[in-house]
């Protein structure tokens, strides 16, 4: 990854849905069609919300089997392949923007990309062929993964696309088949698609204590705070977003915002 003749990528935050994602009438043609419109990515550095580890830590530098974190779902979605390159040159550049006291990084290189990752990566890479880093969350302290994120924005200028994996409202009770939505959820949404617009980074880090029905909508956090990390990569200019994918999946926010 040599970032000479890199072009400047934006960074995301996506709700990633479930492994049944692929099914779904819209939502596959929605991310396929974000990934053809974003710049050629050098190399994609993900943050799943389905990896919690402290200290931080950096896994499949290299191609390994996936982690189907998932139970009860019928048996071909444990079939599932994505064997994108590892990305171990981002590793280490990774490993030296966030160096210094109090920010150990621990590498796991056994450790496989989770469905956070690679069931959006399918759809807007399908040919596996860009190199994929997945990174721990080592919080969920929305203001110490913002400082992370800053500390990784040099990457956009490198070609890489810095992506924050979650779901925009993730309770898991309000699932509805008939892609119902609670009202509490849907203000939730759209106190959300507001602080964005206006650039609130506090309010969105605050989430918990500001947005209307947080904990109806996020009864643990771990589902919103990746966005916290790509409002860090975005530091110079949070206003500079756009929602590229919106509506409901199953009664929840599928809300994906893209910076730069």
């Amino acid at each position: 990854m040599t970032g000479a003749a890199a072009q400047r990528m934006p960074s995301l935050f996506l709700s990633h849905g479930a492994p049944t994602l692929a099914e779904d009438a819209d939502w596959p043609g929605e991310l396929a069609r974000w990934g053809a419109e974003l710049p050629r990515p050098t190399a994609v550095l993900m943050v799943s919300a389905h990896w919690e580890e402290a200290p931080l830590a950096l896994g499949a530098t290299t191609t390994v089997p996936l982690i189907y974190d998932f139970w009860g779902f019928p048996e071909h979605y444990y079939g599932v392949r994505y064997a994108a390159p590892g990305a171990p040159a981002l590793a280490e550049k990774v490993r030296k923007l966030l160096r210094g006291p109090g920010m150990p990084v621990q590498d796991l290189p056994e450790r496989g990309l989770d469905h956070g990752a690679y069931v959006p990566l399918r759809e807007m890479y399908p040919d596996a062929d860009v190199p994929v880093l997945q990174m721990s969350l080592p919080t969920l302290e929305p203001r110490r993964l913002l400082d992370i994120g800053r500390k990784l924005a040099p990457l956009r200028d490198e070609g890489v696309l810095i992506v924050g994996s979650g779901h925009f409202t993730h309770n898991l009770r309000a699932i509805n088949p008939g892609n119902q939505v609670p009202a509490v959820l849907a203000e939730f949404d759209e106190w959300g698609e507001r602080a964005l617009a206006a650039g609130d980074v506090d309010a969105l880090l605050d989430f918990a204590h500001k947005a209307p029905g947080a904990r109806l909508a996020h009864p643990r956090e771990e589902h919103f705070v990746p966005l916290a990390v790509a409002l860090g990569t975005a530091a110079d200019d949070p206003r500079a977003q756009r929602s590229v994918i919106e509506g409901t999946w199953l009664g929840l926010s599928k809300r994906s915002v893209q910076f730069g």
